[in-house]
């Protein structure tokens, strides 16, 4: 049944988890029906979690493995290695344009997850930019599908995507959901803000109140949902994200940051010989980095948000690109 917001909703309470595919319905897949690690996983889910294992065992009937999902999973990562190539694929005019039209059409809901959690309104609308285009594409695999099929046939992953299998249909149980109508990316992830089910159940909230969490087709939910992200992440409202640096000396070097989190001070970088563009405190640990831009190498010093951006995707590009996007929307939008 929809309800008025086209939410997929059960008409009564789900009772351990029975009628999750309504009446059982003909075998469509099958692809998992003799599996062992199915047979392993449904007893762990009826054990431990109160699931009713031949109403699990009619869904599996359904799931079908997908080699597009094995396929893309299994190739090296497309990986764009300067940031003069990675900044153009979302900082764009028409991914400008829609955000500001996004932030204007949902600005009483980003008013108020700013007021609550703290987090800047362009972040939010940048952060959903990046991930879906606002929304535009958010995936079209059942996240059914693409999950088990990662939990059963990726070893490599096998371990994380059964623990989001897992998780995928606690959720659906607690929002009563059909598991399989939620569709996602090959990876299982969701929505507008393409969480994934484990990061769901740990930070998505309901913000419209109507007793149901929605980031699928509900920008209320999923507005509030990155809010909460960033807030239970560390978010310090009203700081910068990054400072323009300039490097000097033969220890400049040094200053750079493996990986992503910051490892020195402000004071220790200026003593390597980072020179922030901005005043900060000695004692705030920043991460050091370097990136090829259009014109040539440019410095940065992230600072505390910056880290708390790539808690949301492991990248230093892809928080510079948040960033960068949400300050192009904020002077976008002031010329309106």
């Amino acid at each position: 049944m929809q309800n008025a917001r086209g939410w997929m909703v059960r008409t009564a309470p789900w009772l351990a988890f029975a009628g999750v595919c309504g009446m059982v319905q003909p075998v469509l897949a099958g692809d998992y029906q003799q599996s062992p690690q199915v047979t392993e996983f449904v007893g762990e889910m009826t054990r431990d979690y109160g699931f009713a294992g031949e109403q699990l065992v009619g869904m599996f009937a359904e799931v079908e493995r997908k080699q597009a999902i094995l396929d893309a999973i299994s190739r090296p990562a497309e990986k764009v290695k300067q940031w003069k190539d990675y900044r153009p694929i979302f900082i764009t005019d028409a991914r400008i344009n829609k955000g500001v039209e996004f932030w204007k059409q949902h600005e009483a809901t980003l008013a108020r997850a700013e007021a609550e959690y703290g987090v800047s309104a362009q972040v939010i609308v940048a952060i959903i930019g990046v991930e879906t285009s606002y929304g535009g594409n958010t995936g079209s695999y059942r996240v059914m599908d693409a999950l088990s099929t990662l939990a059963f046939d990726y070893p490599p992953r096998a371990p994380f995507f059964r623990k989001e299998l897992r998780e995928f249909l606690l959720l659906t149980r607690e929002e009563q959901v059909e598991p399989l109508s939620l569709k996602g990316s090959y990876a299982g992830a969701m929505g507008l803000p393409q969480f994934m089910p484990s990061s769901f159940r740990a930070y998505a909230v309901d913000f419209d109140g109507d007793g149901h969490i929605n980031i699928w087709t509900n920008p209320v939910d999923a507005i509030g949902s990155v809010a909460s992200y960033f807030k239970r992440h560390g978010w310090q409202p009203g700081q910068p994200v990054v400072s323009a640096a300039t490097v000097t000396g033969a220890q400049a070097e040094q200053g750079l940051t493996v990986g992503l989190d910051p490892v020195k001070t402000a004071a220790e970088l200026r003593a390597l010989g980072w020179a922030s563009a901005n005043p900060l405190a000695d004692e705030l640990p920043v991460t050091a980095f370097r990136l090829e831009g259009a014109e040539g190498a440019e410095h940065w010093l992230g600072l505390p948000n910056f880290f708390v951006i790539t808690r949301y995707n492991r990248s230093v590009m892809y928080a510079m690109a948040v960033n960068q996007l949400a300050e192009l929307l904020v002077e976008e939008r002031g010329k309106n």
